[in-house]
């Protein structure tokens, strides 16, 4: 570089950080301004010899996010500086500790949170991105500014992605879009959020995205007329009302029309709402309210509304803090369009998220408003010992989900994702509520444990001290909250099953002549072709080791002397009856179920990642080939799940001997008084039976009935049907097989 660029390169470098401390919208101490000049020159002399990819000096990049942090953010000199150092750790000799030494553990915590997301092994083969931000946000339990100043980095990669190679951009822009946007939403970082969203776009499908732009560029002068011609009608208005007020048009994001082309399969032309009205008003804490619903007034009095598309969030705002009244009214030409009211105090909010939300809260510091929010992010990364993948995916089930807002018996309202069901909403109460629910009442009405509520639906939740969670149960909710509590709870009780087995199984040995030591369990373990004691006393416990099979294990053990010569002795291959076990060569996972109904369907094992039994996997639907079974740390995992949602469906390796299984039986007797009391008592009564209908009918004295039952294994059913063999009038049981 020449004398006179390296001159001006300093200059736009100095005139960078002046627009640093000017732009940033907390107020800023002296005290501020020199940890902000300090952490400048550290970030400048650690980068001296750096240049990005473009050519251009690495320093503009920490400036270019501090200034995202300061303007967009809203955060104050402590994130400024930690944002200006986001990289020197790990491009320079700098440690965290010098930075402590320097400036304060605040900075060098946040400095080495920032760190720590970046020196995430890249050779291994799973999926890196979710690995890493799985590890982003594990830091949150330190600070969410963390992931602020992530959002941030991130956003101004997007914006200077253009001299990178192809395949980067899009592998880069479609991690954005599958985690950094939704994140930026969850965190109410609208702006931010739109803007990955678009960048993403622009760089996984770029045909579509400049096919979008370009159209909106030519419709431009036809959609400024029209929102002019609105917001002239309504300033009039507005103005005789004496409100101080400023009125913007606000074309819909790119992103946002792709998907609404996308979901409702028209073109461009037809999605109908491409454009936006904001009246953002004057007011203080106390007429906000008041005031929003003077200016809904004078909106209707001159455009239509549209009643089922009204939405309040002013009285009840969105868990990520948002306010606002949304109306979409049918404006001239027949077209429907939204008009958003706002206070300043909201446009901040809604533009700001987070640190701006809190600035509003009764002298609350960013400190305590930051506090708030993590303890709701805690809940979602409780007990998460889930694959790197499916953590993200439970995450973000949680984080874009949009919300719906439900009451309590008592009229308290409780906001939950959209598709929770009552089961969740009990969870999401208390843990130990949602473990003992026996029922829910919705709206006064009973309805199933996986009913999905909708806003505004009342919540009741019936309880019994004896009610335990089902492996159904995971179908049946949504939230992670829920998932991980129900996985827990089943786990203890298989753990309980196993510990009444093992007991049974000692009894039953001891008739046999046979103790139950450590060798003995290694023997049952491998004679009935299992993986761990667990598994074999968990079997002994739900009845499915017969005595008979016993027997045989106690006959085959006393003749170990023969045992020892066969073994010795080879034999010929022509006198190998016996195949090798499924089981032994794909442990205890041996069949491949789909969905939630654990659907056995046709599948191939795709050869990217080579799926083997009992692996982490989901199922994809090709065009051509059916269904390709990938394992969830799959390297294509995030592409996949990014780019084709629609096609994935769960899919899981189950033990199929621990599979359950629906039985139908048919029973016919004579019709005595107390049958059917009887009937139902025995069936209830056996362990591991759950009845999943019942139709019992008489006729002339002729008992007819129909039960289907759930049951683990053959050994249960046989046991059920001799035992209702036994009751009295019963004449005959029998399996129906077609039904």
């Amino acid at each position: 570089m020449t004398e006179l660029e390296l001159e001006a390169e300093n200059k736009a470098i100095a005139q960078e950080y002046k627009e640093l401390l000017r732009i940033s919208y907390q107020t800023l101490t002296d005290e501020d301004k020199k940890i902000i000049r300090k952490a400048f020159d550290v970030a400048v002399d650690a980068h001296k010899d750096q240049r990005r990819k473009s050519g251009e000096a690495y320093i503009f990049h920490p400036i270019a996010v501090a200034k995202i942090v300061a303007r967009d953010i809203g955060l104050g000199a402590t994130s400024i500086a930690a944002a200006l150092m986001h990289d020197v750790v790990e491009d320079t000799d700098i440690t965290v500790q010098d930075i402590e030494k320097m400036f304060n553990p605040k900075i060098a915590q946040l400095v080495e949170g920032l760190t720590k997301i970046a020196k995430v092994k890249t050779d291994q083969e799973i999926s890196v991105q979710a690995e890493n931000f799985r590890k982003m946000l594990l830091t949150l339990n330190d600070d969410v500014r963390v992931i602020l100043i992530k959002i941030a980095d991130r956003l101004h990669n997007m914006q200077t992605m253009g001299s990178m190679v192809d395949y980067k951009q899009a592998k880069i822009a479609s991690e954005t879009l599958y985690i950094y946007a939704p994140l930026a939403h969850r965190l109410g970082l609208y702006n931010i959020k739109t803007k990955l969203e678009d960048l993403g776009l622009k760089y996984t499908e770029p045909e579509v995205y400049n096919d979008i732009v370009s159209k909106i560029k030519e419709t431009k002068e036809e959609q400024d007329e029209y929102i002019k011609a609105i917001s002239d009608v309504l300033s009039k208005s507005l103005q005789e009302e004496g409100i101080e007020f400023t009125i913007k048009g606000r074309p819909k994001s790119i992103y946002s029309i792709r998907r609404k082309m996308k979901a409702q399969g028209v073109t461009f032309d037809e999605v109908y709402d491409k454009f936006a009205l904001r009246i953002i008003y004057k007011s203080n804490q106390h007429d906000e309210k008041f005031i929003a619903w003077k200016i809904y007034s004078v909106v209707t009095d001159h455009y239509r509304p549209s009643p089922s598309r009204l939405r309040d969030w002013i009285s009840s705002p969105k868990s990520t803090g948002y306010e606002a009244l949304h109306i979409t009214v049918m404006g001239p030409k027949g077209r429907w369009v939204e008009i958003q009211v706002r206070s300043e105090r909201m446009d901040e909010i809604a533009e700001k998220g987070y640190a701006a939300h809190y600035k509003y809260k009764n002298g609350a510091t960013e400190e305590h408003g930051l506090e708030i929010w993590l303890n709701q992010l805690k809940e979602a990364l409780e007990n998460s010992s889930a694959n790197a993948v499916d953590f993200v995916e439970d995450f973000k089930l949680n984080l874009y989900a949009k919300e719906i807002y439900v009451f309590t018996p008592k009229g308290e309202i409780k906001s939950l994702p959209k598709g929770a069901t009552s089961l969740d909403f009990a969870f999401s109460i208390h843990s130990e509520i949602g473990v003992k629910t026996r029922g829910t009442r919705v709206n006064g009405k009973l309805v199933p444990l996986n009913h999905v509520l909708n806003s505004g639906d009342q919540v009741e939740i019936i309880t019994s001290a004896n009610q335990k969670p089902t492996s159904q149960w995971l179908d049946f909710v949504t939230t992670s909250r829920a998932k991980n509590k129900i996985k827990n709870v089943l786990n203890e009780n298989t753990k309980k099953i196993a510990e009444d087995g093992k007991e049974l199984l000692t009894r039953k040995l001891r008739h046999l002549k046979i103790t139950l030591n450590e060798s003995t369990v290694n023997e049952l373990v491998n004679f009935f072709k299992l993986q761990t004691s667990l598994d074999l006393y968990y079997r002994a416990g739900i009845g499915a080791i017969e005595n008979q099979q016993l027997k045989d294990y106690a006959a085959q053990k006393s003749n170990t002397l023969v045992n020892f010569f066969k073994k010795t002795i080879k034999r010929t291959p022509s006198a190998q009856p016996e195949q090798i076990h499924k089981n032994e060569i794909s442990k205890k996972y041996d069949l491949l179920v789909f969905g939630t109904e654990q659907d056995k369907l046709d599948y191939k094992l795709s050869t990217c990642c080579n799926p083997i039994p009992g692996d982490e996997v989901f199922g994809f639907v090709t065009i051509n080939e059916g269904i390709k079974v990938h394992r969830k740390d799959c390297p294509n995992a995030i592409s996949m799940q990014s780019n084709y949602a629609y096609r994935i469906i769960p899919a899981k390796w189950i033990d199929s001997s621990q599979e359950e299984f629906k039985a139908v039986l048919k029973i016919t007797g004579m019709d005595i008084l107390g049958l059917t009391n009887e009937l139902t008592k025995v069936i209830s009564s056996q362990m591991n039976v759950n009845i999943q209908s019942i139709a019992l009918n008489t006729e002339a004295g002729i008992f007819y009935g129909q039960v289907a039952v759930v049951v683990q294994n053959n050994t249960i059913l046989k046991k059920l049907i001799e035992n209702i063999k036994k009751v009295d009038g019963i004449d005959k049981v029998t399996r129906v097989y077609n039904n």
